[in-house]
């Protein structure tokens, strides 16, 4: 039997009438305290409000279209119907917006937040993830993560001139660390973000507390592990890696629109009218053991089961190693100049310091993270034609056990 929850009567009767009346609390971010850079540009009019900028801004990215074939969670799979990260952030802003239209919260400012807040995220996953830190760590003494990669590539690497409060809520999207409360910790200025995003980088543990300034950067926070919680179950059925029955059938249901509406319900029921957004105690501990649940029996099997500490984990640490070569010899024919610094450089953004002035490590890190999982093993094959890796897709048909040919 499914499990759908509802909003109580009572909560039901309030939203109503406060919804009739306007009597609601103002508890959303206001458009005219929204900060930027350059305060003297992209400013709001009656038409178009800052956070829309912000998702306009987001959206024309060159590296958002770089979504569409980056992995989510299954690697090296032909398959259309598996969730990439395009299909995973609209995922987000969609229960994002709809809790937050419940709660009368900035929609264009969720929106924004949601569009952004993976577009640092390296291919492959968070296994890919996992080598890059691994590499830029051993190069460096800094740690790699995607969270500040998605502000370093909205910030500087495009110099999007986006609101404060679009960038700290990205920077502070961490959906592998759940909270039973989101309270946002108010950023004042671009000067104190600068320094917050300057020791996040020096201090995982640090980053990892960082909260959201907002309540929209709360909601969206807590929206990606709704987004990912029942629809990476999903997509372990659809390969095949799991079954329906492997999975808990507790509080929050077993089915992806179970899972979404219920504790989609129970943030609404809880946070309504609040400085915060939670949920109680028996879906917070539903939402952490499915997580767990998830971790077991879907993600470490999903990159052992794609070979990519055989494949993707050796090539990424050959196309480093020579880019480093090639940045320090100033080879101008090697890709990082060809495919990634020269196209930057001749995009004409306001920069306090030129592009290919920036650290050798970090040009680097920017170009790997850029790659989507096919164009990351191209160039591999671009730059090391002699290399044989044994990188093998499971194409469309590859699970067809019915026997008809």
């Amino acid at each position: 039997m499914r499990k759908h929850e509802e909003i109580s009567k009572e909560l039901t009767r309030r939203m109503e009438y406060e919804n009739s009346t306007s009597s609601y609390q103002r508890v959303h971010f206001d458009d005219a305290l929204a900060i930027r850079r350059r305060p003297d540009e992209d400013k709001a009019n009656v038409w178009r409000t800052p956070f829309m900028r912000d998702s306009d801004k987001i959206i024309h990215c060159p590296y958002f279209s770089r979504y569409a074939d980056k992995t989510q969670v299954f690697s090296l799979y032909k398959n259309d119907d598996l969730t990439r990260r395009f299909l995973h952030v609209q995922f987000v802003s969609r229960i994002a917006r709809t809790i937050g239209s419940a709660l009368h919260l900035n929609l264009d400012l969720i929106e924004a937040i949601s569009l952004g807040h993976d577009i640092g995220h390296p291919a492959f996953a968070h296994t890919g993830e996992k080598y890059l830190d691994q590499l830029f760590y051993h190069h460096t003494g800094k740690h790699f993560m995607h969270n500040l990669q998605s502000v370093r590539v909205l910030d500087t690497i495009f110099p999007l001139n986006l609101t404060l409060q679009t960038l700290t809520d990205i920077a502070a999207h961490n959906g592998e660390i759940e909270l039973d409360r989101y309270t946002p910790v108010q950023i004042n200025d671009f000067d104190e973000f600068d320094t917050i995003m300057k020791k996040c980088s020096e201090d995982v543990d640090f980053a990892n507390h960082l909260m959201p300034c907002t309540l929209e950067g709360a909601v969206v926070r807590i929206s990606d592990i709704i987004a990912y919680l029942g629809r990476d179950r999903q997509d372990a059925i659809l390969t095949q890696t799991a079954r329906e029955g492997d999975f808990f059938d507790q509080e929050i249901g077993s089915l992806n629109a179970e899972i979404i509406n219920n504790l989609v319900v129970n943030i609404i029921e809880n946070s309504y009218g609040k400085p915060y957004i939670t949920l109680d105690k028996k879906h917070f501990d539903a939402l952490r053991k499915y997580k767990q649940e998830n971790y077991a029996k879907i993600y470490n099997y999903a990159a052992s089961n794609a070979r990519l500490d055989v494949t993707v984990k050796p090539m990424m640490s050959d196309i480093y190693g020579q880019l480093l070569d090639d940045l320090k010899s100033g080879s101008t024919y090697s890709p990082i100049y060809k495919f990634h610094i020269y196209p930057l450089t001749n995009l004409r953004y306001r920069r306090d310091i030129p592009y290919e002035k920036t650290e050798p490590n970090q040009l680097i890190a920017d170009f790997i993270a850029s790659m989507t999982d096919d164009y990351f093993i191209e160039l591999h094959k671009y730059m090391f034609p002699n290399s044989n890796y044994p990188v093998v897709y499971k194409g469309y048909f590859d699970n067809d056990t019915s026997g008809e040919k």
